[in-house]
């Protein structure tokens, strides 16, 4: 299973900025392209890991089931 999101990059006068289109809050930029493609990948990782530290937080003693997750498109 390969789970794919959207990267979009923009082109400014200091470079570039870059965003994915399916999560929120994962954006950074960078003076190059592989700059800014190197930051988002690292800005996905620290969004993904700050929404699974609030909601283990929001869930803590509470009586969940966790599994994974796959789809395709």
């Amino acid at each position: 299973m390969t789970v794919e999101f959207t990267a979009v990059y923009r082109e400014v006068p200091e470079g570039f900025i870059a965003f994915v289109e399916e999560l929120p809050g994962a954006n950074t930029q960078g003076a190059t392209l592989d700059e800014a493609r190197e930051n988002l990948r690292e800005a996905v990782a620290l969004v993904l890991e700050a929404n699974r530290a609030v909601a283990e937080e929001d869930l803590a003693g509470a009586a969940v089931i966790r599994e994974p997750l796959g789809f395709a498109r």
